[in-house]
């Protein structure tokens, strides 16, 4: 990681408040590992974090130094991971990555997050050289427009148990269809479904292994919303425990992840003090781009 990149994550975590490119230049930055070895990348994490790092960055990165692994003209469909260990945002991560396989059409790689030695999160990802094939899609729910909706900092004004973590910087602009879960828990009409238009909050490069990893951070976002809608709690606001404990998404067709796109989530059980959730994420077009299945860690006291 440069000199720069190592500033750029300090002033996205001490710019409170602030939103738009100048927060997603700095999501980039963190996003630009240091390659440290022929298959050894090292990134950081914001200087101002909650106590663990977040769980759509470790994932970001690791897609990261899998695809730089890649040949461009192989496109990532699949990644599959686990969080194994709270990463620590005061130290940088180093990604091993394993070439596991280059075959005709496919490419396998896996790469895993190490701090202090141990292994805190670990991906397998395949990459696909494009061919044609057969093509069908689920249709898009009917939702309002994005602009017609109100910002997230609009919806959190006046819930001040919603400090710290949630009114960070945010490079991804979410704005909510339903209302959100820390407002239904008080109205009792929470449900399992969750639905939010988002869309990096600025302009990105034109390079497609960033827009599918910018999209796979925003993955991690909302999506354990889901089972706590249902049983009406919410993070801040009632004793709830929770970490992501694995995380697979599939995609599925071109997209930019600086244009809108629909996250529709719901979460089909839990059970065991682990929660499932599942998501489908739409262009504004109604194009199906990418599926995610996630299961947490949900203790409630």
């Amino acid at each position: 990681m440069t000199d720069l990149a190592k500033d750029a994550a300090a002033r996205l975590a001490a710019e409170e408040g602030a939103g738009g490119q100048q927060v997603l230049d700095h999501l980039v930055d963190l996003l630009d590992l240091e390659q440290i070895e022929e298959n050894i990348f090292r990134g950081v994490s914001p200087a101002a974090s909650p106590v663990r790092v977040f769980g759509g960055q470790v994932a970001g990165q690791a897609l990261v130094a899998a695809g730089r692994t890649v040949p461009t003209e192989r496109k990532v469909h699949s990644l599959h991971a686990y969080f194994i260990r709270p990463g620590d945002p005061s130290i940088p991560i180093v990604y091993e990555v394993d070439r596991t396989r280059d075959g005709r059409s496919f490419t396998t790689r896996r790469a895993v997050a190490i701090q202090r030695g141990k292994a805190i999160f670990a991906l397998s990802a395949s990459f696909q050289q494009p061919e044609p094939g057969l093509d069908h899609a689920d249709h898009m729910p009917d939702v309002p427009a994005p602009e017609t909706l109100p910002t997230f900092a609009e919806r959190i004004r006046g819930f001040p148990g919603l400090s710290g973590a949630r009114t960070r910087p945010r490079p991804i602009d979410i704005r909510y269809i339903n209302d959100p879960p820390w407002m239904t828990r008080e109205t009792g009409a929470a449900t399992g479904r969750n639905q939010v238009w988002m869309r990096a909050d600025g302009s990105l490069p034109d390079e497609d292994l960033l827009h599918v990893c910018v999209l796979t951070y925003a993955s991690d976002m909302t999506l354990l919303d889901s089972p706590l809608a249902r049983h009406g709690v919410y993070w801040e606001l009632d004793s709830v425990s929770g970490a992501s404990l694995d995380h697979a998404l599939w995609f599925h067709r071109p997209f930019r992840a600086d244009e809108w796109f629909l996250y529709d989530t719901e979460s089909p059980s839990a059970s065991g003090g682990r929660g499932l959730a599942t998501g489908r994420f739409f262009a504004a077009d109604g194009t199906l781009i990418a599926t995610v299945v996630q299961e947490g860690l949900l203790r409630v006291s």
